[in-house]
């Protein structure tokens, strides 16, 4: 089962502004949101004079979480919150499909709800599933997100967190990505085995792996091929809303082809990018793959049909979706009591097609 819950930021506050929150409670003590959890959970860990204080506070403020409502019996839900970027992109709704493929076969349901690269939208999308009383999370992270010392205090309070798609070194835990160094690289050797040796990169402006990664399998290619790396060559995109992205898109194509010594061919670091990049340059009037290629990272089942067909790095979207699943039920269910946290990155593959076919 599948619940989605689509609503704006506003909304989500509203919702939130209801009920004192957990770090409503953490911030009126002076303690820690681990703390407030697991006073509220009755742990061993907390002297009795501090659950006190914390249970008159809750009391007092009305406070009624439904994770303390349901601390009976089994104490778990059957519900996993899913934190994604956004629901219009084809890489994220196959992971959800290998995501509900799992829950579903484990009696879970999943509750989706998306950031739209918001960080304080995400903190708000966290929130509302820890309250609701979520047995785990899965999040893909924002492009803005930076800081990640809110998950890692939910985690310290018993909650099972799993990254997947976008990861970071700021928490310890199960995390199951796409191997972007890799895929990057292919994508830009295929280039250069196709005879282009100017190659110009779009990314995102943010400091997730997904751009890091991207950004150095591209300058690795060109350095194992004995091609030097040119910084205007390299723009990033502001992924905050679509109407920004394409305006910055516009401007860095314009940029590149007015270049003196301009680009013969572009590598789009997402899935977002690399299609409205490919409709762009058409309606800017430039000759695919004769005036420039272009290959990309999409998962989009429309790349043979678009003019020209698009090349592209594919990732095993459904797979990653259903192994960061698979992790996080581990860790639900406690399969492992002292978890070794893993890191896996699975392989991408590039599809050749018309746009990078080679004019040389």
């Amino acid at each position: 089962m599948i619940i989605i819950a689509n609503s704006p930021l506003h909304q989500i506050e509203i919702s939130m502004n209801n009920s004192v929150t957990l770090k409503d409670i953490a911030k009126a003590l002076n303690l820690s949101i681990s703390t407030i959890s697991k006073s509220l959970n009755d742990s061993y860990e907390i002297s009795i004079d501090t659950k006190q204080k914390v249970m008159e506070y809750a009391q007092k403020h009305h406070y009624s979480p439904n994770r303390l409502a349901k601390g009976l019996k089994e104490g778990k839900s059957r519900s996993i919150g899913v934190v994604v970027c956004s629901l219009d992109n084809n890489v994220i709704a196959q992971m959800l499909d290998g995501i509900d493929t799992v829950s579903s076969d484990n009696s879970y349901q999943i509750i989706i709800m998306q950031s739209k690269e918001s960080e304080k939208q995400e903190a708000a999308c966290i929130e509302l599933l820890y309250s609701g009383g979520v047995d785990g999370i899965l999040i893909s992270p924002a492009c803005e997100t930076v800081d990640f010392s809110y998950l890692r205090s939910l985690q310290e309070a018993g909650l099972p967190i799993v990254l997947f798609d976008r990861l970071s070194d700021q928490i310890n835990t199960h995390k199951v990505g796409a191997d972007n160094f890799q895929g990057a690289y292919d994508a830009t050797m295929h280039l250069i085995k196709s005879g282009y040796k100017n190659i110009a990169h779009l990314n995102t402006n943010t400091t997730l792996s997904i751009a890091t990664e991207r950004l150095n399998g591209y300058k690795q290619a060109l350095k194992d091929s004995g091609i030097a790396y040119r910084s205007e060559l390299l723009r990033s995109c502001d992924y905050s809303d679509t109407q920004k992205l394409n305006s910055d898109l516009e401007e860095a194509i314009l940029y590149f082809m007015n270049l003196t010594d301009k680009p013969d061919a572009i590598f789009t670091a997402t899935d977002q990018i690399s299609t409205r990049c490919l409709t762009l340059l058409n309606k800017l009037g430039y000759h695919i793959p004769n005036d420039i290629a272009l290959i990309g990272f999409t998962n989009t089942d429309l790349a043979e049909a678009l003019s020209p067909a698009l090349s592209t790095v594919h990732q095993p979207a459904f797979e990653m979706g259903q192994l960061a699943a698979k992790k996080l039920i581990s860790l639900i269910e406690r399969k492992d009591q002292h978890p070794e946290y893993e890191t896996v990155m699975l392989e991408t593959y590039i599809k050749a097609r018309a746009s990078t076919q080679s004019n040389h």
